[in-house]
């Protein structure tokens, strides 16, 4: 993701292992804001301390209640799938970003519309990952959200337990609404990453001879996350509700269950039974995340592709 020279190539497998290892870090880091995250999107009951008949009331009530019911480790529930998704997220999302956008710089007409080209690009890479990732995820989401009576035992165990009760199709549910707002949300945070980027440079604690510090990548990366998280935050909480149909039995003891078959249903019904405000239900552990993985993920791959270059005598 860094602004290179036009007439510097960079080889295709820097941006793919700087993408790993910026996803794998960043989701050993961030995990136990992953699962509070979920549980609160798939809580069906007001997310208040005025609502007694809700399981978690809010941040500084969940945790201690998650340690005492389920122990540290829940906080690590499906990290082995939730790593697995990162890196081959990371992997695929920064290789196709970088090579689209190498490939841009090669048509003329794209050189004075940097924001729109990182924005497109961003969005196909994005959607492209989600694709290629999506079964990790479900079962990723599945894991965290049982409690301590294990329906899956495993991510290999999860994966096929799927197909026998649900069919392949079952790999795929919410894949509709998780594209609408990954587009978008990937879009969003790579072209207002960049913006900000250019525009940091000239800051000077924040830029250092053309570029950004570890703390201007890190306000740059953090304000895009938060900016990007809050417009499709709605989409967001609807594939992980898709994502759990036909799981229900595993949230025994974590409130209601919420039933829909799909994207609209999906929406209209959580507006009549929660609100509209129960479109964001969860938004805050949700931006507290997204600004932290994004200024992580965006820095750690910086750094890295930094590293590679250097190793490697490429220009920057």
């Amino acid at each position: 993701m860094s602004d290179k020279p036009v007439e510097t190539h960079v080889p295709n497998f820097i941006p793919i292992v700087a993408g790993g290892v910026s996803g794998v870090l960043t989701r050993f880091i961030c995990q136990p804001l992953d699962v509070i995250k979920i549980r609160f999107q798939l809580q069906v009951e007001p997310i208040s301390k005025r609502s007694m008949g809700s399981k978690y009331q809010s941040m500084s009530q969940a945790l201690p209640l998650i340690i005492k019911e389920e122990g540290v480790k829940a906080f690590w529930k499906g990290h082995v799938p939730a790593q697995m998704l990162s890196l081959t997220y990371g992997v695929i999302q920064f290789g196709v970003y970088e090579c689209m956008v190498q490939k841009s710089r090669e048509i003329p007409q794209f050189a004075d519309k940097k924001g729109k080209v990182e924005f497109v690009c961003g969005f196909i890479a994005g959607c492209t990952a989600t694709i290629l990732s999506f079964p990790l995820d479900i079962v990723r989401t599945r894991l965290v959200v049982q409690g301590n009576e294990k329906v899956y035992v495993s991510t290999m165990n999860g994966l096929k337990t799927i197909v026998k009760e649900e069919g392949f199709r079952g790999w795929w549910k919410g894949l509709t609404p998780t594209l609408l707002q990954i587009g978008p949300l990937s879009g969003l945070q790579f072209a207002i990453f960049h913006f900000l980027k250019r525009k940091l440079n000239d800051v000077e604690w924040l830029g250092d001879k053309g570029s950004l510090t570890v703390s201007g990548t890190m306000v740059a990366g953090s304000v895009s996350g938060f900016t990007a998280k809050i417009i499709t935050y709605p989409m967001d909480l609807s594939r992980k509700r898709l994502q759990l149909q036909g799981f229900q039995r595993a949230r025994i003891g974590f409130g209601k269950n919420f039933l829909c078959s799909s994207l609209t249903t999906c929406l209209s019904e959580t507006v009549k039974e929660e609100k509209l405000l129960g479109l964001f239900k969860g938004l805050m552990p949700s931006l507290l995340k997204a600004s932290i993985v994004n200024a992580l993920i965006f820095t750690f791959y910086e750094k890295t592709h930094s590293i590679l270059c250097d190793l490697y005598e490429i220009p920057k």
